[in-house]
């Protein structure tokens, strides 16, 4: 009996000290590049409350669906007035990392949407401008795009991090001890548990879940048709956030299964990964389904859908990540740890 006793001692212990059990004293550390990763999640947070706040005036008549740039306003005031968001956010999280440039997080996050949209803008305006478009903005509107961005959107970006710095709660609560020494990552693994084939998976299922709605969205912008089923669309939003946030989370217990520990920024862009397939699929669209040749046409379509897909990377990563950190948090929590 004490024979059989001992057998099954060690095989208890074997498993227990197996897999994602294994890495508890690691996986709490921090990733690389803590502020730009703080400010990725800051503004793709703020993105996805301003989407939502869109659909919902969309919804409700506040805003005009019929009349063409609308939306668009929309968007732009609204992403200004939630810029306190992203500022919060970022700052929060970043102190929570034990990070002390936190003016910096801020910075990024005031900075890491706006400035490559205004990048496209400014090529594919002076195409415009060049081929004597009328599609090209005029200065006035320029100036009151640029004295928005500087006089609401910083502005409030910047109180929001302050209120974070003076105010947020800056402990992260980690339920395990995290070593000092960074655990060896096993590099031998098969192809279809690598990240390569993982940030595929995470990308295809939830774009597949909003492929025919995406169509009649595409239909919509880049053509003569008017969209209106705003409430299929904000359903079809919320599915796709959901969606890759558990799809995320479910391809982290795989990577923590075979104890890779580094799972912050795998987590983001794994569930970002379904704006670089929106981004494919705009391509397609392009040549197959849009009609449209031609330097003027191809710098807008392709400039502003780059900037669309962009906005959706960093907005379902953010929502895949807090999805993710409460999953570790919680699954860590349970395991009873020296």
């Amino acid at each position: 009996d004490f024979s059989r006793y001992m057998e099954l001692d060690e095989e208890t212990m074997e498993e227990e000290e197996s897999g994602w059990k294994l890495i508890h004293g690691v996986v709490f550390r921090f990733p690389q590049n803590s502020s730009l990763f703080c400010a990725c999640v800051g503004t793709g947070l703020q993105l996805m409350l301003c989407t939502f706040a869109v659909l919902i005036l969309a919804l409700t008549g506040a805003v005009s669906t019929t009349r063409r740039g609308s939306i668009l306003a929309g968007c732009i005031v609204v992403y200004c007035l939630t810029s306190f968001i992203s500022g919060y956010a970022s700052t929060n999280l970043y102190l929570k990392m034990n990070g002390k440039a936190w003016a910096r997080c801020v910075l990024l996050a005031a900075t890491l949407f706006p400035l490559p949209v205004a990048a496209v803008f400014m090529v594919v305006n002076t195409i415009a401008l060049g081929h004597g478009s009328t599609s090209a903005l005029p200065v006035g509107t320029i100036f009151t795009l640029t004295f928005l961005y500087v006089c609401i959107s910083v502005p409030l970006c910047v109180f929001g991090g302050s209120m974070a710095k003076n105010y947020g709660k800056h402990d992260f609560n980690a339920p395990t001890r995290t070593t000092k020494v960074a655990r060896e990552i096993p590099t031998e693994v098969p192809w279809y548990r690598g990240k390569p084939f993982q940030m595929v998976i995470a990308g295809f299922l939830p774009f597949s879940a909003i492929y025919i709605e995406l169509h009649y969205i595409f239909a919509s912008m880049w053509g003569h048709q008017i969209y209106t089923l705003f409430g299929i669309l904000l359903f079809a939003f919320i599915l796709l956030v959901i969606v890759s946030s558990f799809i995320t989370v479910a391809l982290l217990y795989f990577q923590l299964a075979r104890e890779d520990h580094q799972w912050w920024w795998a987590t983001f862009v794994n569930g970002g990964m379904t704006g670089i397939f929106i981004y494919v699929y705009s391509i397609f669209y392009y040549y197959h389904r849009s009609g449209m040749s031609g330097l003027l046409q191809s710098s807008f379509y392709f400039g502003y859908m780059a900037a669309v897909s962009f906005g959706f990377f960093l907005m379902l990563g953010s929502a895949a990540f807090y999805m993710s950190l409460a999953f570790v948090k919680h699954i860590y929590g349970r395991i009873k740890c020296d």
